[in-house]
C-alpha cells in the first residue's frame, strides 16, 4: 500500500491591510530608529550636564550615591540646565491640554499670536517676492539693478535689524503686530523672489517663440506660460518662506516686550531660568512649523490636481 500524498499548504498571498500595514512599517522604522537614538542621547546629555548640581545636593545629603541616583536627580530637577525629554512633553501637555486657552501659561494661546503674525508676514513677503520676480524677469534694468541688492539683503543679521524696525513702526504709531509682520516678510519674501525667477525663466525658447507667434502680449505669455510654468519652484520655496517667516515672528516678538507669543515665552523663561518652559515653548515652535509646511503642501497638491499635473 503507498501512503497517502498529504496535500500541501496553501499559501495566500496578505491582504491589503497586511500590505499596507508593512508599507507603513517600512517607511516608519528609521523614523522611530532616529526617535530613539535622539532620545537617548538627550537623556544622556540631561544626565551629565545635570551632574554638577545633582552631585553637590547628593554629596551635601550625606547618604552614598551611584549612578542610578545621580540620574534620578538629573531628570527631576526643577530647573534644571538640560530638561528630560518627560519633563518638557509633561510641561508641553499641561500647557496645551489642561489650560484655558485664554491664559497666559497656554501655549495654544501663545501659538494662536505667533501664528498671526507668521501668516501676515508670509501673505507679504509672497506678495514681495513674486511681484520683484515678475520686474526682475520682464525688466532687464531691474535684473541688474535690483536683483544684487535681493540678495546682499539677507547678508544683515536679522537681530539688528529687528530692533530698528520695532522702533521705526513703533514711532509712526503701528501696533506691533505689524512690526512682526514686516519682520517675517523680510525674511520670507527672498526664496520666493529667487525661486519665481528661476520659475519664470524655466520655459523652454522654443515656447516663448510659439506665443511670440501668436502674437501673444506680455501679460498673455506671463499668465499662460511663465505663471504656470513657476508653480513647481513657486510653491518649493513658500514651504522655506512659512518657515523663515515663522522663525521671524519669533525673533520680532523679543525687542517688542510683547506679552504674548511663543518669542514672549521664551524670553519670560530665559529671565526666571525655567528651562523646561523654554524646551516646551520651543517643542511648540517646531510643531507649528511642521504644520505650516504641511499645508502649503496641502495646497501645492490640490492646485497641482487642480491644473491636472500630478498630486
Amino acid at each position: 500500500m503507498t501512503e497517502a500524498a498529504v496535500p500541501l499548504p496553501v499559501l495566500r498571498p496578505p491582504g491589503p491591510l497586511a500590505r499596507r500595514l508593512a508599507a507603513l512599517w517600512q517607511h516608519a522604522w528609521p523614523v522611530l530608529l532616529v526617535v530613539a537614538i535622539g532620545l537617548l542621547a538627550w537623556y544622556a546629555g540631561a544626565v551629565a550636564l545635570n551632574a554638577p548640581q545633582v552631585s553637590e545636593r547628593l554629596d551635601g545629603i550625606g547618604d552614598p550615591w551611584g549612578l542610578p541616583e545621580l540620574a534620578q536627580g538629573a531628570w527631576a530637577m526643577e530647573r534644571p540646565v538640560l530638561p528630560a525629554p518627560h519633563q518638557v512633553a509633561l510641561n508641553w501637555w499641561a500647557s496645551v491640554f489642561e489650560t484655558e486657552i485664554t491664559s497666559p501659561r497656554s501655549l495654544v494661546h501663545h501659538a494662536g499670536v505667533t501664528l498671526t503674525a507668521t501668516l501676515l508676514g508670509f501673505a507679504l513677503g509672497m506678495a514681495l517676492g513674486v511681484t520683484l520676480a515678475i520686474g526682475v524677469v520682464h525688466n532687464a534694468v531691474l535684473d541688474r539693478a535690483l536683483l544684487p541688492w535681493i540678495i546682499a539683503s539677507q547678508t544683515i543679521p536679522i537681530l539688528a535689524i529687528a530692533p530698528m524696525v520695532v522702533v521705526v513702526l513703533g514711532s509712526l504709531g503701528y501696533p506691533p503686530l505689524v512690526s512682526k509682520a514686516v519682520i517675517s516678510m523680510y525674511l520670507c519674501f527672498f526664496p520666493v523672489a529667487i525661486g519665481m525667477v528661476k520659475g519664470l525663466r524655466s520655459p523652454d525658447p522654443l515656447q516663448r517663440d510659439l506665443m511670440r507667434t501668436y502674437s501673444a502680449s506680455g501679460a498673455q505669455t506671463l499668465w499662460k506660460l511663465r505663471l504656470p510654468a513657476a508653480l513647481p519652484f513657486l510653491f518649493a520655496s513658500a514651504k522655506v518662506a512659512i518657515a523663515t517667516s515663522l522663525v521671524g515672528a519669533i525673533v520680532g516678538e523679543l525687542p517688542t516686550g510683547a506679552q504674548a507669543g511663543l518669542g514672549a515665552r521664551l524670553l519670560s523663561g530665559s529671565y526666571f531660568g525655567q528651562t523646561i518652559q523654554i524646551w516646551s515653548a520651543l517643542f511648540m515652535a517646531a510643531l507649528l512649523g511642521v504644520a505650516l509646511v504641511a499645508a502649503v503642501g496641502l495646497v501645492e497638491r490640490l492646485t497641482m490636481r487642480f491644473m491636472g499635473g500630478r498630486a
